[in-house]
Parts: structure tokens; sequence; C-alpha cells
């Protein structure tokens, strides 16, 4: 089957998605197609990007290379004090920002409401990143023909569209990854071909939609990781209620995305079935050309990882760059993802005509 890894946006939580593919790394299972938005496309573009021997290490500089040093050890100190050693670490993210990745504007007219060029509409400055990624991908390795296929997705600021760019039609480069984080007001706009491009997490922080489109080539076992959590308990505190709204408002839709997958694939069935049934006096090439082109029965896997960390249900949760908690989001993506791929649901039998099989995490 091809393997695709699917990667949301959440900021600092992106280090969980790091462990997932560690483990996978591990396992052999190493993505043909790699879909990411914001975070997610950052990640991807590091693993796309370079040669499957260096990715692992390029991931750990990237992310390492961002964390904030704790000034104790988080593994040896309660949890009370845990929680007020990152609200420091947030703190100083907001303040200084975080090397590597973004910074703080110099005097600027943004903050007090008046007018500014459409690039520095911002808080911070993402120009960091830029020198980052060009660092730490290859991208001649990324845009050569044969590689690992990458998509990453933006949002079009005037056009309210949803634009993919993937290096099967054009050349990717830094400037394409940081439009697909620029998650507004805190990081400006990123101009491509004279149009401004903000985060895709704005129209759907989780790209599955993009693989369900394309599913019906071939058999696919699809891993997509999500960062935040739809279901939760009642808010009661404002930090819970932000929280809350956080989750819910990135959080994958990705279920209704499959019942019309489901669907669909059953409604092209029938239509084969349909056409079979004809006499053959009423096959026509055009018409067997049009089914072949709405896809054959294939069957797509979707194993699902999530994020399970509560993070004291701190709304900033996703600018926590904390050496302690970067750690821990890795090596709890890469335990969940060893989980998944012991199970390895997806060699159990499934007939033919089976369009669709959602695997959940298994106990631990």
């Amino acid at each position: 089957m091809r393997v695709v890894l699917v990667l949301q946006g959440g900021g600092a939580l992106g280090a969980y998605q790091a462990g997932v593919f560690q483990a996978l790394h591990e396992s052999g299972l190493a993505p043909d197609w790699i879909v990411g938005t914001s975070i997610g496309a950052i990640n991807a573009a590091i693993l796309a990007g370079n040669a499957p021997e260096v990715r692992l290490e390029r991931l750990r500089a990237f992310w390492h290379g961002i964390a904030h040093r704790d000034t104790i050890d988080m593994r040896a100190i309660p949890d009370s004090l845990r929680r007020a050693n990152i609200l420091l670490q947030t703190w100083d993210t907001l303040l200084r920002g975080v090397p590597g990745f973004f910074k703080p504007r110099g005097p600027n007219l943004f903050p007090s409401g008046l007018a500014v060029a459409p690039e520095q509409a911002s808080f911070y400055d993402t120009s960091e990143l830029a020198r980052t990624l060009e660092q730490l991908v290859d991208f001649d390795y990324l845009n050569a023909p044969g590689g690992t296929r990458l998509t990453v997705n933006a949002l079009g600021v005037t056009s309210g569209n949803l634009r993919r760019f993937d290096n099967r039609d054009m050349a990717i480069r830094a400037d394409h990854i940081r439009a697909s984080g620029a998650l507004p007001p805190g990081f400006p706009a990123v101009r491509i071909d004279g149009d401004l491009y903000w985060d895709g997490g704005l129209y759907s922080n989780t790209p599955l939609e993009t693989v369900l489109e394309d599913a019906g080539a071939t058999d696919t076992l699809c891993f997509m990781v999500d960062l935040w959590n739809a279901e939760g308990q009642e808010p009661t505190t404002l930090d819970e209620v932000q929280t809350r709204q956080k989750d819910v408002t990135f959080a994958s839709r990705s279920r209704r995305h499959l019942d019309d997958y489901v669907k669909t694939q059953r409604m092209r069935q029938k239509l084969r079935e349909l056409y079979q049934a004809l006499p053959p006096e009423k096959h026509t090439e055009q018409t067997a050309a049009e089914l072949v082109a709405l896809g054959c029965d294939t069957t797509l896997h979707v194993v699902r990882l999530p994020y399970g960390g509560r993070d004291w249900h701190m709304a900033a949760k996703d600018i926590n760059f904390s050496r302690g908690s970067i750690d821990w989001r890795w090596d709890q993506g890469y335990a969940d993802a060893t989980r998944a791929v012991g199970a390895a649901a997806w060699l159990s039998f499934v007939s033919e005509d089976t369009p669709l099989v959602v695997h959940e995490l298994p106990p631990a």
C-alpha cells in the first residue's frame, strides 16, 4: 500500500508528530506522500526534503534548536512546579519569540491600528524561519523527480480559497512553507507569485481531504496525527474556556469527510456494476474511460493518532516551547505510534469492496 502521513497545525504540539515519524521510520514505514499544514508543513518539508538516513537527525535539529532551555529538570519536580516553569517559558516566548522561528517586530505601527505593508501586518517576524528551513531542508532534493511527494496547504488572503502547493506540480521553496504557517495576527502573510497567503489551518487544520481526493487511485495506508481534541469537558475558568475554544476551532473534522468519501466510493462501485450489467452493444470506449477516471475499487486505511497531553488546560499550550515539554511530546508520539504499528490492524482481512477502514489507537 501507498503510505501517507497527514500532519495538522498546532505550533509547539508538533513535536508529537516528530515522535510519530520516528516510530514509523524505525518500522520501515517510510511515507510516500506527506501532507501538512502550519507546523505540520514545517515537519513535512524537513522529512520530504532530506534523504531517509538523515531525516530524523534534521528533525531533531529543528526541534532542539527552537526549544527553550528549562532552568530545572522537568522530570525531577512536582506537577505544580512544572506548570509554573511552563508559564515562565510561555511568557518568554511572547516577549522574545523563538530563535530560529520568529521574533517580535521592532517599532511598528501595526499594534496601534495604523496601516502598514501587508507583509508587515503582524506582531512577529518569521524571516528567521526561512533561514532555518534553508539550513535544514535540501530543496533540490525535495523538488527532484521520484522523491517523496509533499503537499502543503495555505489560504489565499484575498480570495479566501485554499491553495495546495505540491512538489509534483511546482518547485516548493521556503516561502511556501512559511505561508502554510502564517497564522494572523501573530505571523505575517507571505506573498507568492503576487498573492498573499495565510495559515492553511484557517480553512481546514487537518488536510485529510487532500488525501481523500486522491485515495481512489491505489490502496492507501494513511497515518493521521490529531493535535487537538474535538471532545472535552465543560470549561469553568477563563483558561479552560480559551483552551476549549482552540481545541474546537482547530480539531479535526475528518469524520464528516470520511463519511462523504465512503458514500462517493459506494456510488462509484454501483456505477461500475450498472455498466457491466448493460448489454455489450451498449458499452463504449468513452464510457469505459470515464469509469476508469473515477478510480478503481481501493481500500483506504486511516490510522488516527491523537495527542493526549492535557497541558494543564493552558490556552497557550501551542506556544509552550519548553525543552521538557517538547521532549515529552516527542516521546509520547513515539510511544503511541509504536503501539499502532505493533497492532498493524491494517493487515487484517477486508473484502475488496471495502472503501474505508478507520483504526483507532489501541489501549496501552
